[in-house]
């Protein structure tokens, strides 16, 4: 899809649904007008409005470059730049999951359970998360913990454009976070399988980081381990939520009150999914 070819914007753009539709994307024409609204950084409804204005050779090129590697699988999101979540809107690339909208789920639940004091993402990736309930709560504290350095310059990336304040911590899960530290603790942990992050779609195998997707033989390693120590990073009477598999709901919540959690329940996500699992410290432990 050479830029040369391209004399107007419907020309491009027709182009590029044709590229896309060959390469058997989904919906291509919605996707051909999400590239270019955010490669020219302007509203979809623009290219519209302005389908027979000429585009440069520069702007047509970068258009040319993102289309065709979305046509090669790239993710929407890494090829854009730029991904949604609740109220914000951040910037993405591989070194971190994409955000998807289950999770903001997660958000909404761990609002509705503690909205002050201090909170933590664990696992934070782009920030979404963190930034989210910065926003979105009163807190006095909100730490975002990852322990890949890549993801958490992302983040930081994110929290700086954003002007939100979040604590960016380096560390494994809770390991960096302080006895009794937390009203809440937060987290979409890996939980995949071996085997069901292998016969994921290659769209999400093949692009988005492994360490943010599969924890082990039983996709469960992480969970568990978030389930054990939460008690310790948590106050009495804190509250632990965790996004995790639907096939596996019912064995974490398991999980949890084994471990001694109170007032375990298992939320549905926006589909109708078993999904979140919240779950609350004693007071008196």
């Amino acid at each position: 899809m050479p830029s040369t070819t391209a004399r107007s914007l419907a020309d491009l753009l027709a182009l590029a649904r044709q590229r896309l539709a060959e390469a058997r994307v989904d919906d291509p024409a919605r996707e051909t007008l999400r590239i270019w609204a955010d490669i020219a950084d302007e509203p979809q409804g623009h290219a519209l409005l302005r389908r027979r204005d000429p585009v440069s050779a520069a702007l047509a090129g970068r258009f040319h470059d993102a289309v065709a590697r979305r046509a090669a699988g790239e993710p929407l999101a890494y090829v854009t730049g730029r991904t949604g979540f609740r109220l914000l809107e951040l910037a993405s690339d591989s070194r971190a999951l994409i955000p998807r909208p289950e999770t903001e789920g997660l958000v909404e639940l761990a609002l509705a359970r503690v909205r002050t004091g201090t909170v933590a993402d664990v696992g934070t990736g782009t920030g979404c998360i963190a930034l989210s309930m910065r926003q979105e709560g009163g807190y006095t504290r909100v730490l975002g913990v990852d322990v890949s350095p890549a993801a958490l310059a992302l983040a930081r990336a994110n929290g700086a454009a954003t002007g939100l304040e979040v604590s960016w911590v380096r560390g494994d899960l809770t390991t960096p976070l302080g006895d009794e530290a937390l009203d809440l603790l937060v987290s979409n942990p890996p939980y995949l399988t071996e085997a069901e992050w292998h016969a994921l779609d290659g769209g999400v195998r093949e692009w988005e980081p492994a360490l943010a997707l599969h924890s082990g033989l039983d996709g469960l390693a992480a969970t568990r381990r978030l389930l054990l120590d939460g008690l310790r990073v948590l106050r009495p009477g804190g509250w632990i939520a965790l996004e995790v598999d639907v096939n596996r709901a019912g064995e974490v919540a398991g999980l949890a009150r084994g471990a001694g959690w109170w007032n375990v329940v298992v939320e549905r996500d926006l589909f109708g999914r078993e999904r979140f699992l919240l779950a609350q410290r004693s007071e008196q432990s």
